[in-house]
């Protein structure tokens, strides 16, 4: 429990990679918040499931790619918090084309949910924070490696873990810690490991395999925890060694 007495909001928390570190965190001790976009169902298994598990959880509905969606959802948490300690920022969306298929929609809806919505968020937050917080964003190793289609969602992610090593800097005098976990290929309902774009995916992972979800999680709740308090502004990838 080495979260006891913590509070946590993860956004877009309903389902996936965002479920399972809500699910950890709350495990780990904390009381957690979640924001969803529009998948009420989902949210509220995870909801029913820290809950059936003697954690305390809440599902509040907030749009990452509206600005007053994001921040009223963001309200809404800390209110039901009291207080935040760890903000983790899952919510997330990509759409692959090439270059010569782009068009400004596909720009702007990624760019939009996977930098604008986080950079809103975490302001958002900030009055909420409290000193010696943790903020943890989730980026991709797509930040990093290029793969054909794949260019503006790979922009946003490398655009996140940058965003991180500056906020670092802003938030050192508070003690608020800030780092980027990035997956490689995760196994989830979008994603899933015996999927057809599995094995083109597994080809670049020396481990072999698709990672899980539970392992997103772990590494999270370790930079959410007290063993993590000399880490920030990094960047962890959690992929399999494919970017290495």
């Amino acid at each position: 429990m080495s979260l006891e007495g913590k509070t946590a909001l993860v956004t877009g928390g309903s389902r996936g990679i965002g479920a399972a570190i809500a699910k950890r965190l709350a495990k780990d001790g904390a009381k957690v918040a979640i924001t969803y976009a529009g998948n009420e169902a989902a949210a509220d298994a995870t909801v029913q499931a820290i809950q059936s598990a003697g954690g305390t959880a809440f599902a509040f509905q907030a749009n990452a790619g509206d600005p007053a969606s994001q921040r009223a959802g963001v309200e809404q948490a800390a209110a039901a918090l009291g207080s935040v300690d760890i903000l983790v920022h899952n919510a997330g969306v990509a759409e692959f084309s090439a270059i010569a298929d782009d068009t400004d929609e596909i720009y702007d809806r990624q760019f939009g949910v996977n930098v604008k919505g986080l950079h809103v968020g975490t302001r958002a937050a900030l009055p909420h924070l409290n000193d010696g917080g943790r903020i943890i964003l989730i980026g991709s190793v797509s930040g990093e490696l290029a793969f054909p289609a794949t260019a503006v969602y790979s922009a946003t992610k490398a655009a996140v873990a940058a965003l991180a090593r500056g906020w670092a800097k802003d938030l050192a005098s508070r003690n608020i810690l800030v780092n980027t976990v990035q997956p490689g290929p995760i196994d989830t309902d979008m994603n899933p490991a015996d999927g057809d774009f599995a094995k083109q995916m597994t080809a670049f992972v020396p481990l072999g395999r698709y990672g899980t979800v539970e392992e997103i999680a772990g590494a999270v709740s370790f930079l959410a925890g007290p063993d993590a308090s000399y880490i920030t502004g990094t960047t962890l990838n959690i992929d399999g060694g494919a970017a290495a």
